[in-house]
C-alpha cells in the first residue's frame, strides 16, 4: 500500500491538509459519520469542544477495530454546525493539536452546516482510510 499526498503547484497553500492524496491499495476503509455520541448513546456534554473532544475517541476507536491509524486516513469531512468562521477553526485547531492530527494531513474538508441528525449535535466527521 501507499499513499501519496501532494500540493501541487498553481493550487494555494493550505493550513496543513493536502490537496491531492493518491492510494494505491487493496484495502479501503469507511467509517460512518463520527457522532459525538458516547458509548451510552447520550451526547457529550462540553459543547462543541466536548462534542468534538468524543468525535476524536469515536474516530480512534472506530479506526482501530479496523487495524487502520490516524496516518493511513487519506480522506476527512468535518461537518459544524455554526456560520462562525472562528468555531471552525476551533475545531479544526482541536482536531490537528489531537491524537487524531496525522489524519487531517490528508485531503480533507471543513464545513459549516445548519444542521446534523442529532438534536443538539454540532460536529461530525466522515473518514476514510487505506490499508
Amino acid at each position: 500500500m501507499s499513499i501519496e499526498r501532494t500540493n501541487p503547484s498553481g493550487l494555494h497553500t493550505t493550513p496543513g491538509y493536502h490537496h491531492v492524496t493518491t492510494v494505491k491499495t487493496d484495502t479501503l476503509v469507511y467509517l460512518a459519520g463520527q457522532c459525538p455520541l458516547q458509548p451510552s448513546g447520550d451526547l457529550a456534554p462540553g459543547g462543541l469542544e466536548g462534542q468534538t473532544a468524543q468525535v476524536i475517541s469515536n474516530i480512534l476507536t472506530a479506526l482501530g477495530s479496523a487495524g487502520a491509524t490516524p496516518e493511513d486516513v487519506v480522506r476527512t469531512v468535518i461537518y459544524v454546525v455554526s456560520p462562525d468562521r472562528e468555531d471552525l477553526s476551533a475545531v479544526w485547531t482541536q482536531l490537528n493539536a489531537s491524537p487524531l492530527g496525522p489524519a487531517f494531513t490528508t485531503a480533507s474538508t471543513l464545513l459549516g452546516v445548519a444542521q446534523l441528525g442529532f438534536p443538539g449535535q454540532l460536529v461530525e466527521i466522515d473518514v476514510t482510510a487505506a490499508l
